[in-house]
């Protein structure tokens, strides 16, 4: 055996493990892409009408999150509903509350305006998409 031998084996394994980061790079990446889902596979609006709940579950001035439905609903005036997605438009997390108006994201603490979708604070950029919503029968109809 030469000299040689184990410097062409460390080579080996640096490239070895240069691949390997690379691809739990990629993966990483992946994770936190900007393609509206949560992983779930779910899309960010809903494709069909969602039954939400009693209209009374959102108080006029107010809003409420459904956050199993992955949906956030405000009420500016009586018999006045606005409704968005509560799937981050960043990395796809859904929010886990409101506080004084502004829905939180839990991954990476970006904050919107739960009655307009607007991007308070990033790293998110684009807004939360509306969502048709609509009472009937006294029950939030959202999609």
């Amino acid at each position: 055996m030469s000299a040689s031998q184990p410097a062409a084996r460390r080579t080996v394994l640096k490239g070895a493990a240069a691949i390997a980061g690379a691809v739990g790079g990629g993966a990483a990446l992946a994770a936190c892409s900007t393609g509206g889902n949560s992983g779930s596979g779910s899309p960010a609006v809903p494709a069909a009408p969602v039954e939400l709940g009693a209209v009374s579950e959102v108080p006029v001035g107010g809003s409420k999150l459904f956050r199993e439905k992955k949906l956030v609903v405000s009420c500016p005036a009586q018999g006045t509903y606005k409704a968005f997605s509560a799937q981050c438009t960043h990395a796809g997390c859904v929010l886990d509350k409101i506080d004084e108006g502004e829905g939180n994201c839990p991954c990476h603490g970006s904050r919107f305006d739960v009655t307009t979708g607007k991007v308070l604070r990033g790293p998110a950029t684009d807004p939360l998409p509306a969502v048709p919503v609509k009472a009937e029968g006294g029950k939030l109809i959202a999609g």
